[in-house]
């Protein structure tokens, strides 16, 4: 009844978790959703987000089903992903065998999407940065008839990467996040002013004719396939999400109401992110923005909340790669090992960045490549090894191969265009151009 779910929503854990849930999914991939409805289309790229945000919640929904399922048969208090997957191989008498590979592949998508994650990091922070630099020259107060008329030449966007590579390797460092708990709730209100004044600006840009297309070119769809699926990037964390409720029986609530939100937020800002600025939108919605100091302030108050963002999504990768490492070397050189670990993963990342250095291809390969399997492939399959000799419906069966295969379509041809475009762009900027600051 309304009462009960007023009372829900008034409680802490349930607010809690709901913040979790939007900030899991709420990243740099909902900038890069006004080039993604480009690739699309005004009318078709809306469209296609509404059916992908409902698909991606029918298969969080599935994951959190097969999890308790399987958990009550087993008798174990929480499964994680990998858990979940391992422990569904394990239900299916010729698979029972492999089961481990369950979660082995579940982990080596969990850590290419989250690395994937640092470098589309490291790409958003050069750009944004680089942009901000170039335009300090004539950066006004006046953000209605703002013209920069001198920009200062500065360095290639490889080399801002470089420069943030010592500041990164700091970060993540700090290997208990509960110290960067402050700096985080600050990102956090960084990265929501940001948004709040990019939904402004285009809200009073909006061009008074809009002759854009309604449909996209069928070449350029894999590239909006994989960028919204980047976009749908929280299924990694909903589960230990839902472990964490005081009522898990209310999860339910708390998936549909913030995925809700979420998807509300990626349609309205790719949609009119794409009305305001047309074809020359780019990869960040951010890039677009005028140089007055008001949203140049915007652009370094975005950059702070994904670098403290940056120290969240390693933690994952971290906590997966590093442990069996550690474990092998004496007590003296758990420290050094564990350090050292951490630095060649981001220097790893940093090197990816560079050799990948534009950031709508960066978001659509990571999003083709695991975010498809994480959020569309692995979920539905799941559900057929839970349930598969308990009666399983075949309509349901249909369905779920169905997600499936067009996350798997998804996953091929996404991949193909990306790297495809990647070795174009690449082909026309073969020598770093490095062109050192100027005084005008």
């Amino acid at each position: 009844n309304t009462f009960h779910s007023v009372i829900l929503l008034l409680d802490e854990k349930f607010l809690q978790t709901l913040i979790h849930l939007l900030k899991g999914n709420i990243g740099t991939g909902l900038l890069g959703l006004p080039l993604a409805v480009r690739n699309a289309g005004l009318v078709l790229g809306p469209l296609s987000l509404f059916a992908m945000g409902i698909i991606a919640v029918h298969c969080m929904n599935l994951l959190v089903i097969c999890s308790h399922h399987l958990s009550v048969k087993l008798n174990k208090p929480f499964l994680d992903y990998g858990d979940a997957v391992q422990y569904g191989m394990e239900n299916v008498s010729w698979l029972r065998r492999h089961s481990i590979w369950g979660r082995r592949i579940v982990n080596v998508f969990l850590i290419i999407t989250q690395l994937g994650f640092c470098c589309v990091y490291f790409v958003f922070l050069s750009d944004n940065i680089k942009q901000v630099v170039e335009a300090s020259n004539g950066t006004t107060m006046n953000c209605h008839n703002n013209q920069t008329a001198v920009t200062v030449p500065s360095f290639d966007s490889r080399l801002y990467m470089l420069c943030f590579l010592p500041a990164v390797i700091i970060l993540v460092f700090t290997r208990n996040l509960k110290y960067l708990a402050p700096l985080s709730l600050v990102a956090n209100l960084a990265m929501c002013t940001s948004l709040v004044l990019i939904y402004f600006f285009c809200f009073t840009n909006i061009p008074n004719r809009i002759s854009l297309p309604k449909v996209g070119h069928a070449k350029d769809y894999p590239l909006f396939f994989g960028t919204a699926i980047f976009a749908f990037e929280g299924i990694g964390v909903v589960l230990p999400l839902e472990n964490k409720m005081q009522k898990p029986q209310s999860f339910n609530m708390v998936l549909y109401l913030g995925m809700g939100i979420v998807t509300f937020l990626y349609i309205s800002l790719g949609t009119i992110g794409y009305i305001t600025f047309g074809e020359a939108i780019g990869g960040s919605i951010t890039l677009n923005l005028p140089n007055c100091w008001m949203y140049q302030i915007v652009k370094l108050l975005y950059c702070f909340g994904i670098y403290i963002t940056f120290a969240l999504q390693f933690y994952v990768p971290a906590e997966i790669l590093i442990p069996p490492v550690v474990s092998r070397v004496s007590e003296r050189w758990t420290l050094p090992v564990d350090l050292l670990i951490r630095a060649v993963l981001v220097i790893f990342t940093c090197v990816l960045a560079i050799l990948i250095p534009q950031l709508d291809l960066v978001i659509s390969l990571v999003g083709s490549i695991s975010s498809s399997f994480l959020a569309l492939i692995f979920p539905p399959l799941l559900q057929i090894l839970t349930y598969h000799n308990e009666g399983l419906s075949p309509w349901v069966i249909v369905k779920n191969t169905l997600i499936s295969v067009i996350g798997f379509i998804g996953f091929i041809t996404g991949t193909y265009i990306s790297i495809t475009e990647i070795i174009k762009r690449n082909g026309r900027h073969d020598n770093l151009d490095v062109t050192f600051f100027q005084v005008q």
